[in-house]
């Protein structure tokens, strides 16, 4: 049962309220208050079906001017959301998307001395720049300062972020024809296993068996319902044969419980769909901490093993493993290896299972075991160093053209060009500088030394600053079969840099590679895009330590991201001209990357980030906000990019939807 509103002052003081027909076709909704808001906090209340698309709502405020300013609110993954914002003074409209199964269920005011006191309690280092910026009248980093103070949870604290927004759960009917078969194996001395039966009587979902197969030492259990068998391991077992009267193999650890709905959700993602080969879950794990998994992410799933339990694997992805499995640390080993093979896989962004026991990671021996055995046989299968996955070079390896768009900056074209030229083990290369009308005569004299070198052109861009335009125009001159933006403040770290992106971005299903950027500080700069993070897409984890592992790991191995900044992107020039090259009449100069990498993801291309090119991008570390004109040219390009690609920001697949869109951490909201 979810604590009384009344105990929850942060929720604000509770206000009729009325939704209304929108003529948008997006913001469908008009939130009427009863009474009047504008120039105080809001809080949002929403809860939504668990078995409907991960979509985020939106909301839109309409001002005086008849300026709109759009706002990303947290998803619906654990009963009730919640969203804190400031109603500015000139508000004269609110629109929301809501999504598919979603319902504003409270509306609370709040006033600005209960907000100051909350940052005070929660984040007082905070409370200063947010009342400075409120003395300066600047809304936007005020309302930011605030809302990352106060609508955000660490990680660490998901028991009382989860609680707090606990309701009783819908139940989703599953078909009751599909037969999950749980698999439990025993070991001598493991504990909770008498839990983990519990659980699985508890199920809305009936038709399930167990299996339960006790390793040496391991003694059966008394179970009385007839659902349950158990027996030793027995040579010759296999996951298909264990499998074959059922549509769906669950594998689980004594000590693992299930929630109540988690076989009924995950039963009714596979349920009539035979182009999903697997459905899985969020869980928290032994320590209590939440893991929150990605959409389906083959490349993260091969290094990592993040799927985990709870999972259902239909029937012919668990009939492609025939090899015997002959004690409970050779089944998990199978079970990890096999889910990282899944064509297609549904994800449920819920937890629906408390762990005991981490999940096993594929090893190295199993993957390429398992893609002898199942007859999967990828163009260029990677090799396995630890965590990381090594693709192979193609033989013979590509030429590679490397295009900086420059103006002047000689300290920073000339580290770039050296590091290119002299720094960079990789012999089939080309530089094209793009010289947006330097007049510097150190940059000139620069360029005149350059063209001594056969492998370097210099191509002018006269006109007025457009930097999709000015990449196009480099990649138009490249001829090289991939090409790699690069941006003139970065500078090269480690001599392998540019194989670790030719390795990825010559695998067919890539579309786009991104490195690992450093700032000068050695602080991590760029680790993948995010889209929706800071409202449109923005950089996750900016600013750790560059060593950060990140959630599940993520940040140690190459992993499908949705964008990567153009600052070092590697892509093939086919598949550049395939998508018509950067927008430089839309995205002139911002999202024009996130853009490109959207568009290569429509066309079926996946994007990729990798750690094993690491470079430091040096001057984005000094640069301020953009302020008078050029915050108006950013806005205006940050409104196209949400029109275009609004579906997009509500959901970023590799993000998930509990975590804040407004830290550039990674909180939950």
């Amino acid at each position: 049962m979810a604590t009384p509103a009344g105990a929850r002052p942060w929720l604000g003081r509770e206000t009729p309220f009325t939704l209304e027909p929108g003529d948008d076709p997006v913001f469908d909704r008009r939130l009427v208050l009863s009474r009047p808001g504008a120039g105080n906090w809001v809080t949002l209340s929403f809860r939504g079906d668990p078995a409907a698309p991960p979509l985020r709502p939106m909301l839109r405020l309409m001002r005086a001017d008849h300026h709109a300013e759009e706002f990303l609110l947290p998803g619906v993954v654990a009963g009730t959301a919640h969203w804190l914002g400031l109603l500015p003074a000139d508000l004269r409209a609110i629109g929301l998307a809501l999504g598919p199964g979603t319902l504003l269920t409270r509306v609370g005011l709040r006033t600005q001395a209960s907000v100051f006191a909350e940052c005070f309690l929660k984040r007082p280092k905070r409370l200063i720049p947010a009342l400075y910026t409120f003395a300066r009248r600047d809304e936007r980093r005020f309302r930011d300062i605030l809302r990352g103070a106060c609508a955000v949870t660490p990680l660490a604290r998901y028991d009382a972020w989860a609680a707090a927004r606990a309701c009783t759960p819908t139940i989703t009917p599953a078909n009751p024809a599909f037969r999950v078969r749980a698999i439990i194996a025993a070991a001598a001395g493991e504990g909770g296993l008498g839990d983990t039966l519990a659980s699985l009587a508890a199920q809305s979902h009936t038709s399930w068996q167990a299996t339960i197969l006790h390793g040496p030492g391991s003694r059966p259990l008394h179970a009385h319902d007839p659902r349950i068998d158990q027996r030793p391991f027995r040579d010759g077992d296999s996951l298909a044969d264990l499998c074959a009267d059922a549509d769906a193999l669950l594998h689980l650890v004594p000590g693992d419980a299930l929630r109540a709905d988690a076989l009924a959700l995950l039963a009714s993602c596979l349920s009539g769909r035979p182009d999903l080969d697997l459905a899985y879950a969020d869980a928290t794990g032994p320590d209590g901490c939440p893991i929150l998994k990605p959409d389906w992410s083959p490349d993260l799933a091969l290094a990592t093993g993040y799927v985990g339990r709870p999972a259902l694997l239909a029937a012919p992805l668990v009939a492609q493993l025939q090899r015997p499995v002959a004690d409970p640390a050779a089944l998990r080993s199978a079970m990890a290896v096999t889910t990282a093979s899944a064509r297609q896989a549904a994800h449920v962004p819920q937890v629906l299972c408390r762990m005991a026991a981490a999940a096993e990671m594929p090893s190295a021996d199993g993957v390429s075991r398992h893609f002898s055995e199942a007859g999967i046989r990828a163009t260029a299968e990677p090799r396995r160093e630890g965590l990381r996955l090594v693709w192979p070079l193609p033989e013979p390896v590509p030429k590679v053209t490397v295009v900086i768009p420059s103006r002047d900056r000689l300290d920073l074209i000339s580290r770039a060009c050296r590091g290119v030229l002299h720094e960079t083990a990789y012999a089939p290369l080309e530089l094209v500088i793009v010289d947006n009308g330097s007049t510097d005569p150190g940059v000139l004299s620069h360029y005149e030394a350059l063209r001594q070198d056969r492998r370097v052109r210099i191509v002018p861009y006269p006109a007025a600053f457009n930097f999709s335009a000015m990449v196009n125009a480099g990649v138009a001159e490249a001829s090289g079969d991939v090409v790699v933006l690069l941006n003139n403040d970065v500078a090269v770290l480690e001599a392998g840099w540019l194989e670790a992106m030719v390795r990825q971005v010559s695998r067919p299903e890539v579309g786009a590679v991104g490195a690992k950027l450093l700032y000068g500080d050695g602080r991590l700069q760029h680790a993948g895009v995010v889209v929706g993070l800071g409202g449109r897409a923005g950089h996750t984890l900016r600013r750790r330590a560059p060593v950060t592992p990140g959630r599940l790991g993520q940040l140690r191995v190459a992993h499908e991201v949705s964008a990567v900044t153009a600052a070092c992107l590697a892509v093939s020039r086919a598949r550049y001209e395939a998508v018509g090259g950067f927008d430089a009449e839309t995205f002139p100069i911002d999202f024009n990357d996130v853009d490109f990498c959207l568009r290569l993801g429509s066309r079926g291309w996946k994007t990729v980030w990798t750690p094993e090119a690491v470079l430091a991008h040096l001057e984005s570390v000094s640069r301020g906000p953009a302020v008078g004109a050029a915050r108006r040219r950013f806005e205006a390009e940050a409104a196209r990019f949400s029109e275009r690609w609004r579906g997009a920001i509500r959901h970023d697949p590799f993000y998930h939807p509990a975590l804040s869109v407004t830290t550039f951490g990674e909180d939950l909201e």
